[in-house]
């Protein structure tokens, strides 16, 4: 489903150990997290570590609902929660609205070319500038693609050129050194 929606999966974690070690080897942009993970920590416990060390979007994707679950749940401060069973109708809109919130809790003062290169020590096209907004404000591939009026793997061209000046290697990455950078 995440697939169709445009959204590359970079990994799946069974239980709470792998989980963690998916996030230190390939931290994601956002993540979907079940509440139970079988035997040892459980999501709550996962989601407590992704909102204080990794300060990623994480949207609950459960079959847990009652009160004492929610309120655990509410203490580590999701970008969402959805119950299963779902369909893509429930899980896009979540997904789009934790990106989105997420990159509004921190904008730079100017998304203006000549500010970023100066602040960035880089060289920035305009349309670098442009898809390094979008990608920030959460947008796909498929987003920026259809935006910006350019063939997908334009796109993909220019979000690795993005990367090689900002010197990392994933979206969540290259928001992080743009917040570390520009504040």
């Amino acid at each position: 489903m995440l697939e169709q929606m445009d959204y590359s999966i970079s990994g799946v974690a069974y239980d709470g150990d792998t989980a963690l070690t998916q996030l230190q080897e390939n931290t994601p942009d956002f993540v979907l997290l079940d509440i139970n993970l079988g035997a040892g920590k459980d999501g709550i416990d996962i989601a407590e570590v992704i909102r204080t060390q990794y300060q990623l979007p994480f949207i609950f994707l459960t079959s847990y609902a009652s009160k004492s679950v929610l309120d655990r749940a509410k203490q580590v401060r999701p970008s969402g929660y959805v119950v299963k069973p779902f369909d893509e109708r429930d899980l896009y809109p979540a997904i789009e609205i934790a990106l989105y919130n997420h990159s509004q809790r921190w904008q730079p003062d100017s998304w203006h070319q000549t500010h970023i290169n100066r602040v960035l020590k880089t060289d920035f096209t305009q349309k670098e500038v442009e898809i390094l907004q979008d990608m920030f404000e959460g947008k796909t591939n498929r987003q920026l693609s259809e935006k910006h009026f350019i063939s997908l793997n334009t796109v993909k061209t220019h979000v690795l050129r993005i990367y090689e000046k900002l010197d990392v290697h994933s979206r969540s990455e290259a928001m992080a050194a743009l917040r570390k950078r520009l504040r």
